[in-house]
């Protein structure tokens, strides 16, 4: 059966490398031991909701109204600007297939950048291109506009993951106008709420060329219900609702998200994200005393990058410690970089804790 399977699959898939999750990475081998997850860039808050049964043995609505509206009027859109997906990863994936050939066309990334955009196009055989970021994580507009007539999708992450830095404003602008006429700008903003005030939802009627991704993930404490949303021209909308499954959103994740974007349900992620927010600069005033750290990028998510010689050695200490980070040394320009999502006050803590006895025993050894 393994060799029909090798010679049915796809040339292109034969040698594409899965992303690498923070499940998949650690899914196996950690038995009954409790981990502490700080690796996936998700909310330590576990918010309670109601759901209702009653409409289970129905098929959902592709697009349920009260989510639509919802999170239009959040986003401060209209409906028809407003897509609702299975998380802003098969956001993604819809605007790859809607408007990228396979074998033909390419898409345009700048890393270090969230690993998705690429995994994506490469399963549907669409080229990648990439403008690595500046040395100071800023783009690099000449190197961006030099891909003009060459690429369909141009994937720009602000605030970005790993590197916690929003795009400068003037930045994007040059660059969405320069792909006018001949590309989409996909801006995806899964970590807005922890910078609200750069988000370019607000522009989508000066440039219909844009594009905005979002997510429940992050900031809303959702991961669990995989809800994204795409923000578009309404002629971008349609085209995706095109190529979208025909029941992409389980009736449960509508009610949960409509839940989540009521007035009250807005009220709680804001403050939890000030929370987070407080809780980050204190890791962050807490990494600075050590002499081996250094702090790279920005701040403007629920995250924290740095650098250190002993990162292999230190991440071993912590898993062996049942605390899990993310290391990010693969990336462009982030050797010896590793990640930490903020947690709880407890748990940074004790990430601290085992951080600091980890540098004094490299001392002791000495």
């Amino acid at each position: 059966m393994s060799n029909l399977v090798d010679k049915l699959l796809c040339d292109n898939v034969k040698n594409l490398k899965p992303y690498e999750s923070a499940r998949r990475l650690f899914a196996a081998g950690t038995g009954e031991i409790q981990q502490t997850w700080l690796n996936a860039n998700e909310s330590p808050f576990a918010n309670s909701y109601d759901v209702d049964s009653e409409r289970f043995n129905r098929y959902p609505d592709c697009q349920p109204t009260s989510v639509i509206n919802s999170y239009a009027a959040y986003s401060g859109v209209a409906p028809e600007n407003t897509l609702v997906s299975r998380g802003a990863d098969e956001g993604i994936e819809l605007l790859i297939r809607a408007f990228c050939n396979p074998a033909q066309d390419a898409i345009l990334i700048c890393p270090p950048t969230y690993g998705m955009y690429a995994i994506s196009a490469e399963t549907f055989n669409v080229d990648v291109h990439k403008a690595p970021l500046n040395e100071d994580f800023s783009l690099d507009v000449p190197g961006i506009c030099a891909y003009k007539d060459k690429v369909k999708l141009v994937f720009i992450c602000s605030p970005n993951n790993p590197t916690g830095t929003t795009v400068d404003a003037q930045q994007l602008q040059q660059v969405v106008e320069h792909f006018a006429d001949s590309a989409l700008v996909v801006v995806d903003e899964a970590y807005i709420e922890f910078d609200w005030q750069s988000s370019w939802a607000n522009k989508l009627a000066t440039y219909p060329n844009l594009v905005v991704l979002r997510t429940l993930s992050k900031a809303f404490a959702l991961a669990g219900i995989r809800c994204g949303f795409t923000l578009a021209a309404p002629a971008a909308i349609q085209a995706l609702l095109k190529v979208i499954a025909p029941y992409p959103i389980p009736e449960p994740v509508a009610q949960i998200a409509s839940q989540a974007l009521s007035a009250s349900g807005i009220l709680r992620m804001q403050d939890q994200v000030s929370d987070l927010n407080a809780q980050r600069a204190i890791l962050k005033q807490q990494l600075m005393t050590i002499p081996h750290v250094e702090l790279v990028g920005d701040d403007k998510a629920n995250f924290i990058l740095f650098r250190c010689e002993q990162k292999q050695q230190l991440m071993q200490y912590l898993v062996d410690n049942h605390f899990l980070i993310r290391d990010q040394s693969k990336q462009i320009n982030l050797q010896n970089c590793l990640r930490i999502t903020v947690g709880t006050a407890e748990q940074n803590q004790q990430l601290m804790d085992l951080i600091f006895s980890f540098f004094q025993q490299q001392e002791s050894a000495q």
